[in-house]
């Protein structure tokens, strides 16, 4: 299918819709969006099912109405997925390396143009996986740190911060206009939750590996992987993590993306709906 442009609305050749398969599930096969993609192997789609729904999950968007497990003859495991989950999967995807994705996800950009902002480009799916991942390893964290020691996680909290940001926490709330109530980390944008996500990982293997016990040492431990990862970003990109915008308040990026699978399913609940309508009816 080198020759095929399957993302487009010429209707001499067939495109993602003519894909399309419906036994009561309006759905697409993994399989097929691996050719449309014009991948050489389902392993970079699997991946980026996987990582679709993973973002399902943190959305709280009910994972078995858009992915359903199958098998294809040739491929074996195989998934079936639906237009939101098609587009989770191409967001997945990189965009850089292959121009077809790139192609896919302004073709489903056109489909919910109430909704561009959150469909632009795949950064807020992606903050979405990583914040999840954040709060999954914070609480790993939290964890190791008390059996190792810690009495005021507060405090051994504080301290990453501090190392990472040359500011306590409090101060990097007030920088960043975090509403009372509210994580900051729920404002940080792809880059710095990356960053403030390596600081975490690190911290708890360091204290693992070297078997640091202890309030003060810990703390002076996650302060000092703290400052590491300030260090290695300023190398890196020059940018320390403090001049980095805040961004879109995470609750409403999250709203946004349900309401992008809201609209694929009522785009596909009105397809059907015209497919079944006797000829003449209103």
């Amino acid at each position: 299918m080198s020759d095929l442009q399957v993302f487009h609305f010429d209707e001499d050749r067939p495109n993602f819709e003519a894909y399309g398969r419906d036994d009561g599930f309006r759905h697409w096969l993994a399989s097929d969006l691996m050719q449309m993609l014009e991948y050489s192997s389902m392993a970079p789609v699997r991946k980026a099912v996987n990582n679709a729904m993973a973002a399902c999950a943190n959305l709280g968007v009910p994972i078995h109405e858009n992915f359903k497990e199958t098998e294809t003859d040739g491929v074996g495991a195989d998934w079936c997925l639906s237009r939101f989950a098609c587009w989770l999967t191409v967001m997945n995807g990189d965009a850089a390396k292959n121009k077809h994705v790139a192609r896919a996800q302004a073709y489903f950009l056109t489909m919910a143009e109430a909704f561009r902002q959150y469909m632009q480009e795949s950064e807020g799916v992606e903050r979405v996986l990583i914040r999840g991942e954040v709060s999954e390893r914070e609480k790993a964290l939290s964890a190791t740190a008390h059996t190792f020691g810690v009495e005021n996680y507060a405090f051994f909290q504080n301290a990453g911060y501090r190392g990472m940001y040359n500011m306590d926490l409090a101060q990097l709330r007030t920088r960043k206009g975090v509403p009372t109530g509210r994580t900051v980390l729920d404002f940080m944008g792809k880059t710095e939750l990356a960053a403030n996500l390596f600081r975490i990982t690190q911290t708890e293997e360091k204290i693992r590996n070297e078997d640091i016990r202890g309030q003060s040492r810990l703390e002076r431990t996650h302060e000092s992987v703290g400052r590491e990862v300030r260090d290695t970003m300023k190398r890196i990109s020059g940018t320390v993590p403090e001049q980095l915008p805040a961004a879109d308040d995470i609750k409403r990026v999250k709203s946004g993306l349900k309401r992008v699978g809201k609209e694929f399913a009522k785009i596909d609940g009105d397809n059907k709906s015209r497919r079944l309508a006797k000829p003449g009816s209103k």
